[in-house]
């Protein structure tokens, strides 16, 4: 059997005083023709990233709602990781595609998965797209199942979007975080457009003093009389850490005493990022104020809520994103944010009002020496983004989401909760 990540518990009434009342009753409304079903989630790695942090919340949330449900990790060797980096690559528009070899591979890790997944549930919801093609080997299945895409599919390459078509036709429901992902094909299923949430409560996000932050971060060796950018992300291309370096620069100029962290973390389905991590460390080049951490250097979610309080600004330049959840875990803190104006960014982020959209360096730096200058007027920004947050990407409005869709599954009455959705 795959493995099942342990996800330990939650209390939706902890959320009670975030969230609104009348989400909270939609959610123990919804739940009720529910209680007792059989739901598993299907992912690639159990740390590192979006889907992970969002699954180790959603997941207990169902459970105390009353579902059966759990979280299994799917296996592969480093063969088949290479290869869906580069699909994930190749869906975000990279023209790489997949030789006859690596498809052969791709599909086999999935044939192995399948193998050892026993099919007794009410619904399955498999993660991006590493076990896309595990529902092949199921054609008699009587669950409902849905693929959540959690990555920028608005100009994929086709070839490679192509190979994965068949295999995502075969579900019942398809979830992507924007209405501009959904590309341009037949055979999709009936696709649900939302996007994910944090948790207001996790330790990565629940309330720490300042005084509390800056003494985790005087750990890490950072000067905490100085100001600090901080950018939270995984060592990748399309986070754009050197564009980073290159806009803090740019700030350095006028605010000599900045300093910067890059802090990432390593997952193990992700070969490419020791050596983006590796290139980063070089383009640094022994910058004394320039501090790149991860997982690694024990920096956990507690620490990385540290960096995010403690800096004057946090950077997300991405260059392609599918949605960015270190931009309203920024702003939940009521932090000053600077962030590339791409992907789902752009739905966190309204340019002037509650932050600043970037398209280059240059601008991030400029972005960032704005806040610098007028710390004052950054944290009215900040302030209003917090409450955005609050209305639109906290854990309990992305469970409201996935109650409604199983209701809808089963045909069942979803009480006017009404989902965005986008006709095969």
């Amino acid at each position: 059997m795959l493995p099942v990540v342990n996800v330990g518990h939650k209390s939706l009434g902890d959320y009670a005083t975030i969230a609104t009342r009348g989400l909270m009753e939609e959610i123990r409304r919804l739940a009720e023709p529910l209680a007792g079903k059989r739901v598993v989630h299907l992912s690639a790695t159990a740390f590192g990233g979006g889907v992970a942090e969002i699954n180790y919340t959603l997941i207990p949330l169902m459970a105390d709602a009353g579902l059966d449900v759990e979280w299994r990790i799917i296996q592969g060797q480093d063969e088949f990781f290479n290869v869906t980096k580069t699909i994930h690559n190749a869906l975000q528009g990279n023209p790489q595609g997949l030789t006859a070899e690596q498809e052969q591979i791709f599909m086999r890790y999935n044939a192995q998965n399948a193998a050892e997944f026993d099919d007794d549930y009410d619904f399955v919801v498999v993660h991006d797209p590493q076990p896309v093609s595990m529902i092949d080997h199921f054609p008699d299945s009587q669950a409902k199942w849905t693929w959540r895409g959690h990555i920028d599919f608005s100009t994929p390459n086709w070839d490679v979007f192509n190979f994965l078509l068949p295999s995502i036709s075969h579900y019942d429901a398809a979830i992507f975080h924007m209405r501009e992902y959904v590309p341009d094909a037949r055979n999709l299923p009936e696709c649900f457009i939302w996007p994910p949430a944090i948790d207001p409560l996790a330790p990565k996000n629940m309330a720490l003093s300042p005084e509390d932050a800056a003494y985790i971060v005087d750990q890490f060796g950072i000067d905490v009389e100085r100001p600090l950018l901080t950018q939270v992300s995984r060592f990748d291309p399309w986070k754009d850490p050197l564009g980073v370096i290159d806009a803090y620069r740019g700030v350095k100029d006028r605010f000599p005493e900045v300093q910067l962290a890059l802090v990432g973390s390593m997952a193990h389905d992700d070969p490419e990022g020791w050596d983006f991590y590796n290139k980063t460390v070089a383009y640094a080049d022994n910058d004394p104020d320039i501090f790149i951490l991860s997982n690694l250097n024990n920096v956990g979610s507690v620490e990385v809520n540290a960096f995010q309080v403690h800096s004057a600004a946090v950077i997300q330049k991405s260059i392609k994103e599918g949605f960015g959840l270190t931009v309203s875990e920024a702003l939940w803190k009521a932090r000053p944010t600077v962030a590339g104006r791409v992907g789902g960014i752009v739905v966190q982020i309204e340019d002037g009002q509650t932050g600043w959209l970037v398209e280059s360096p240059d601008e991030c730096a400029d972005a960032c020496i704005e806040a610098l200058r007028d710390p004052t007027e950054a944290r009215v920004r900040a302030l209003k983004g917090k409450e955005a947050v609050r209305r639109n990407f906290l854990t309990p409005r992305l469970l409201r989401d996935w109650l409604a869709l199983f209701n809808r599954q089963l045909g069942n009455e979803t009480a006017g909760v009404e989902l965005a959705s986008v006709a095969a």
